[in-house]
């Protein structure tokens, strides 16, 4: 299998300072990267959005709009992305600061290019590991299918090989496993690799007809049986004749039509309702439920002669929690599927999406992954899914908040009381400091660029010393004079 080889990766250096912009420029001209520059913050932004740069590196104070502002535009459009923040005034608290934030590094414009230089390098040859193994995944994923079902586990390559086993030889067969596990995909690569592919594959849901009209559907009727039946009517088993009848969710069949279908089993024969003539017939069956037939066995809901028949060869499907080393394939796969129906260049999850997809516990399995993904790639106006795109039960079930790691108690409102009480916290230490910034810093224990920027995310402003000292600093753009204090 051959991979067109990568595009280049492109870095983004977002700096006001021109003569900045082109020191780093210079210093990283010789990684092989396409270097992108911005000397303003809204033009960086638009190059993220339009150019999907890999690295992005920003300064932390700029005009009009801070590089945290500029991190957090970022993480919002796509986590993924690398961003290296660049400042004057390095502390260790805003460093940790910028981090939880969501900052890939955070160094000090006046340290070394030799050190500038190992960062990104680190950052790039990461990126490129990771292309590489996307080539790696796309030929797992081609490797991995077997009929139309995705499986690296060993419990599906067990199943695999069943199936090339079992499928010239069965005559009934039965599939059980949860609901949305793929016992159709089953069915179907079972009547493909037997000996009457050629024939028709039959399909009858047991638990969406009206059991009025069960027997009726499956075994036909000859005109005047019964009210309405004004013509002779074969039924889906003389329709599946020298092919495949699959009955999906057996368990629901009515109790007197299974004995007929023993019939059809043992003697490949079927009488239609009103009929004393017997037809013989040349039919495969393939039975599937998601219930556990020997406990209606013992309710005699199930007849227990019907259940040996069909289960002389059982195939059972794994839960999706109980393969969870399929998933980044099942993903992939569900990906690139939907990104084909709707037109989109979807590349694939964020780092914080995966971590969701694999903390939830599937209990709709293969089908619920499906609606996930089908969901997200239709929402999405990205080329990478976030829990944005998810439906919305999705990261409330493992606990996990967009923009955030895990949020155990992330709901019902707890993160904007967290948020009034850092804001409260800030005013208070400000107030106490007589609006002196560095002081109201050492005081919540955080550097002076994390102290300016939650006066920012606040929109708060220092008080001015003086004779009004103890004044409350006050939200932004609430009064017009001057109140700015020392810092």
């Amino acid at each position: 299998m051959s991979f067109t080889p990568n595009p280049p990766l492109s870095l983004l250096i977002i700096d006001d300072n021109v003569s900045s912009l082109e020191l780093l420029v210079g210093a990283l001209s010789h990684m092989g990267l396409e270097i992108l520059t911005a000397s303003e913050p809204e033009e960086g932004l638009e190059l993220v959005f339009s150019r999907h740069p890999r690295i992005v590196i920003t300064d932390l104070v700029m005009p009009r709009m801070s590089g945290l502002e500029v991190l957090d535009r970022i993480t919002q459009f796509d986590p993924s992305i690398d961003v290296v923040l660049l400042t004057a005034h390095y502390s260790e608290d805003a460093a940790v600061e910028a981090i939880k934030q969501g900052a890939t590094d955070y160094l000090n414009k006046s340290g070394s290019i030799q050190t500038l230089r190992r960062r990104i390098h680190r950052l790039v040859e990461e990126a490129r590991q990771n292309q590489h193994a996307a080539k790696l995944e796309n030929q797992l994923l081609a490797a991995s299918e077997f009929e139309g079902i995705i499986g690296r586990s060993p419990v599906m390559q067990n199943i695999f090989a069943t199936i090339r086993r079992v499928a010239p030889h069965y005559r009934a067969l039965l599939i059980t496993g949860d609901t949305g596990t793929g016992k159709e995909l089953v069915a179907r690569a079972l009547h493909r690799l037997c000996p009457v592919h050629a024939g028709r594959l039959v399909v009858l849901n047991c638990s969406a007809l009206v059991p009025t009209l069960f027997e009726s559907e499956l075994l036909g009727h000859v005109k005047g049986a019964f009210t309405g039946a004004f013509e002779d009517k074969p039924g889906l088993v003389e329709h599946a004749h020298e092919g495949t009848l699959f009955l999906d969710e057996i368990g629901d069949m009515l109790y007197s039509t299974q004995a007929k279908l023993l019939r059809v089993l043992q003697n490949q024969e079927v009488q239609r309702i009103g009929s004393l003539e017997l037809r013989k017939v040349d039919v495969r069956v393939i039975a599937a439920t998601n219930r556990d037939l020997r406990t209606a066995i013992m309710k005699k809901h199930f007849r227990e002669d019907l259940y040996y028949r069909l289960a002389r060869v059982e195939i059972h499907m794994p839960r999706l929690i109980e393969r969870k080393e399929d998933l980044p394939l099942l993903e992939r796969h569900f990906i690139a599927r939907f990104a084909a129906q709707y037109g989109k260049a979807i590349r694939g999850l964020t780092p914080r999406a995966q971590v969701v997809l694999g903390l939830y516990s599937w209990p709709g399995n293969v089908r619920e992954l499906e609606n996930v993904l089908g969901h997200a790639c239709m929402m999405t106006t990205r080329d990478t899914l976030d829990i944005e795109d998810f439906p919305a039960y999705l990261p409330e079930a493992t606990g996990y908040a967009a923009g955030s790691g895990p949020q155990a108690s992330d709901q019902s409102g707890y993160r904007g009381a967290l948020d009034e009480q850092e804001r409260l916290l800030v005013l208070q230490a400000l107030q106490t400091a007589g609006g002196n910034q560095s002081r109201a810093a050492r005081l919540l224990h955080i550097g002076r660029d994390a102290m300016r920027y939650k006066m920012k995310k606040h929109q708060l402003r220092a008080s001015a010393p003086g004779p009004k000292k103890g004044r409350p600093p006050i939200p932004d753009g609430k009064d017009a004079s001057p109140t700015v204090g020392p810092s």
